[in-house]
């Protein structure tokens, strides 16, 4: 059945939604991108903290002193940003972010529409399976097609330049990239992307299963009125997104880690299991978690508006269509 101009007209105000509601969350969201990138490299600069080491077996029972190395924390690298740096450079890959979008939005939306369809005609139609075979679909097309800015955004946060020096843009960093290291440096980290498919994977599987929930659970119509039975329905989507996306994000971030360890310029990391590896033996298994606080805070309050918004939109194409 084909769909009615109305129903399209709400698709592309939706797609329209996502990408201005993603443009204006990528501009106000950037410092804290900029941090957790900071947090998430090997330059980050550690300080020495020592603690007491009891040696066993001595009569005095006297410590042993040893050093351990802490990473700063996201304020100390705010701190450190605006005081060596300057405000602007919170605002560092801004650039590549806002080109990268539109794009990487409609490409995904338009992967994940046709994925659904073919797998609708393979598995049980708009079951769990589906959604999350479709989503990972679309998130593997567009990792694939969007690295490239991805990378120039990462390389571009990463740059510090003392305050007063001149960075470079977007156009100077991509024709720096491909001079140094070809058209494969721009492919740097994208093993790590295809890992974090999983991270779209979990959260959509736990996101269906608390929307499974929520329907069973909901009030009946009698009651309360149908307004705010909605209003009701949506909050509790918005909360289901958020924890599924809190879920997710912890579970699946060390590959966060291993990509922007892997786009760092100059790196002793090459491959996906060997930058696991290292960063395990060298820096202990905390080290992939670093610049987790700044990705909740960034990601999880838009995560839970665009995944309700898309559920309304659903609900009111389906009242449509009856």
């Amino acid at each position: 059945m084909h769909q009615s101009p109305d129903l399209n007209y709400m698709l592309y105000l939706y797609l329209g939604y996502n990408v201005c509601g993603g443009t204006v969350g990528a501009i106000f969201t950037c410092p804290l991108e900029v941090i957790k990138t900071r947090l998430q490299s090997s330059k980050l600069a550690f300080r020495a903290v020592y603690y007491p080491q009891v040696q066993l077996g001595t009569i005095s029972g006297e410590g042993m002193v040893r050093p351990t190395s802490v990473s700063p924390g996201l304020f100390s690298v705010l701190k450190s940003i605006l005081e060596k740096e300057g405000p602007r450079s919170l605002f560092r890959g801004l650039g590549p972010n806002l080109v990268g979008v539109a794009p990487s939005r409609a490409v995904y939306f338009a992967c994940y529409s046709k994925a659904k369809e073919q797998f609708n005609g393979i598995f049980v139609p708009n079951s769990n399976i589906v959604h999350i075979c479709s989503a990972g679909s679309a998130a593997f097309v567009t990792n694939s097609l969007m690295n490239p800015i991805w990378m120039v955004k990462t390389r571009m946060q990463l740059e510090r330049k003392v305050r007063g020096s001149k960075p470079m843009n977007a156009l100077q960093c991509a024709r720096y990239v491909y001079q140094t290291e070809g058209i494969r440096g721009f492919y740097r980290g994208l093993t790590a992307s295809y890992a974090g498919i999983s991270e779209t994977i979990i959260c959509f599987a736990i996101y269906e299963s608390l929307k499974k929930h929520l329907k069973e659970v909901q009030l009946p119509p009698s009651s309360t009125n149908g307004t705010e039975r909605n209003s009701t329905n949506f909050f509790g989507l918005m909360f289901a997104a958020a924890v599924s996306k809190g879920c997710a994000s912890c579970i699946a971030y060390p590959h966060e880690v291993i990509r922007t360890r892997l786009r760092e310029e100059g790196t002793k990391y090459k491959t996906f299991i060997q930058t696991a590896r290292l960063v395990a033996r060298e820096e202990g298994y905390l080290a992939f978690y670093r610049g987790l606080f700044a990705q909740l805070i960034r990601q999880i309050p838009n995560t839970a508006i665009v995944l309700s918004t898309y559920e309304l939109i659903v609900y009111l194409l389906e009242d449509r269509a009856k």
